[in-house]
């Protein structure tokens, strides 16, 4: 089947319902918001374009290769990531060959099969993109792909698009990266006593030295000892070892948030003598999957106690079966589109963790979820009532306008919107920043108008929801 080509421009107005009283409304508060500067609190860009300032290589590199929402599209429709050019795992031979993929025949790839993108969010920021920060007027297609390669790779050779004009072309305040707890954190440290060390910061994400199911956990634990000088054969010395990454990533990373991504919101809260057979059992291979999972659960009861101490805000994004396709995860690794959100219970797994700490005024716990048949029923109660918790927003696979719009309607009566913490972007894809924060921010006024139109709230409180929304919430929740 040919494909007409198509015009590719953005309406001024979208995303802002289909009736009018709302869609003037919504117009009136995005104009308020719209140039706000960005806060990013939450991501996985690479520190090293902020330290380095490099330029990025080509079209495919940029937007193929580091996006698994793009490729994991591509690939559920029976195309071989090794076409696209994605490295292979822990193999020289197929990590060689993968490199050698022409990337403008993977560029046609994506081209070819740009159709598939209809209606997603991902097609949304990728339109955004091409047509705000490329200047392409026609959507991409089969053939016009070439002309797309070429025009953006040259774009990206100049020092226009190199990553510190494009944060200030942005307006990004702030971003945070997110590190494991062994990471050296050398390219934050190499942005100290820069302007870009004011912009960009850590985050501690400590899973590698804390979930006992992965396959590297006992190595991992073992080079915590070493770079902290403790004794993580034992429980108090493996504490002791998280306390002090924790700390360095503070010092030299700016970290102001810790991230914690397990497969449930499972807390515990056991006896020192509990914990300490059971840390033997995980650090020796010896733990089953259920005591795997207890161990998880008492270190984020743990983790809790240690951000009192030390003043982490900590984020709790529970609930993805990660590494679904266990085949993928052999050949390519991990984050290759193969994470499934999964059904995630809140009320009684947080509750020894918030028996113990819950209502602490030190403690800032920002609840995240896959599930959204949680919303209403668990999440909303639970923020609207303990003061350590807040919601974050509609996060991966909900991270789109229906998902946003769901969150919303089914949170704020019962939690209302200053239990929530604004809009984090999450994402690799540097360029899709902007537009992700745009959907976000058009979203909320679409939402905000129409409680305005329904006579529930002001025009007046909507422009300071409006504010809150975009730019106030976040950097309290943060602490920036």
């Amino acid at each position: 089947m040919t494909r007409q080509s198509q015009s590719l421009k953005l309406h001024p107005d979208r995303l802002f319902s289909s009736d009018p009283a709302v869609v003037n409304i919504a117009r009136e508060l995005y104009n308020e918001i719209k140039d706000l500067p960005i806060v990013s609190p939450h991501g996985h860009t690479d520190p090293k374009w902020f330290n380095e300032n490099p330029h990025f290589g080509n079209a495919t590199e940029l937007f193929i290769k580091p996006d698994h929402y793009v490729f994991r599209m591509l690939y559920s429709q029976g195309i071989d990531l090794t076409t696209l050019g994605i490295p292979e795992h822990g193999l020289e031979g197929d990590m060689a060959r993968s490199k050698s993929v022409d990337p403008k025949k993977a560029w046609q790839i994506f081209a070819d099969n740009y159709y598939l993108f209809a209606g997603t969010p991902s097609g949304y920021w990728l339109d955004a993109v091409f047509s705000d920060v490329f200047g392409f007027t026609e959507k991409l297609n089969s053939e016009n792909a070439q002309d797309y390669y070429d025009k953006i790779t040259a774009e990206l050779a100049t020092d226009a698009y190199k990553p510190h004009a494009l944060m200030d072309r942005f307006n990004i305040e702030l971003i945070a990266t997110t590190e494991g707890a062994l990471d050296s954190l050398e390219h934050h440290r190499g942005m100290a006593g820069t302007n870009m060390a004011k912009r960009v910061i850590t985050t501690f994400r400590p899973d590698d030295v804390v979930d006992a199911s992965r396959e590297d956990f006992i190595d991992n634990v073992a080079k915590l000892g070493e770079l902290t000088e403790q004794d993580t054969t034992t429980w108090q010395g493996y504490l002791n070892a998280i306390r002090i990454r924790r700390e360095y990533f503070k010092k030299e990373g700016r970290a102001t948030a810790t991230d914690h991504g397990h497969p449930s919101a499972i807390t515990a809260d056991l006896s020192l003598s509990e914990c300490e057979a059971l840390f033997e059992k995980c650090r020796t291979g010896h733990a089953n999957e259920q005591e795997q999972e207890l161990f998880r659960g008492q270190m984020l009861t743990e983790l809790a106690g240690m951000s009192i101490e030390d003043g982490l805000v900590m984020q709790i994004h529970p609930g993805a079966h990660r590494n679904h396709n266990q085949p993928i995860f052999n050949q390519f690794g991990r984050d290759k589109g193969a994470d499934i959100p999964s059904q995630t219970e809140y009320v009684n797994a947080l509750k020894p963790l918030l028996s113990k700490y819950g209502n602490h005024p030190k403690l800032k716990i920002i609840l995240f979820t896959l599930d959204e048949t949680t919303y209403s029923r668990e999440l909303a109660p639970l923020a609207g009532h303990y003061p350590s918790l807040k919601l974050g927003p509609a996060w991966w696979f909900h991270d789109s306008p229906a998902g946003m719009l769901r969150f919303r309607q089914q949170t704020t009566e019962t939690a209302g919107f200053y239990n929530t913490v604004g809009f984090n972007d999450d994402t690799r894809a540097f360029l899709s920043i902007p537009a992700r924060h745009d959907v976000a921010r058009r979203v909320d006024c679409r939402y905000l108008a129409e409680l305005v139109a329904n006579h529930q709230i002001s025009i007046e409180s909507a422009h300071e929801l409006a504010y809150q929304l975009t730019y106030g919430l976040v950097k309290k929740a943060y602490n920036l």
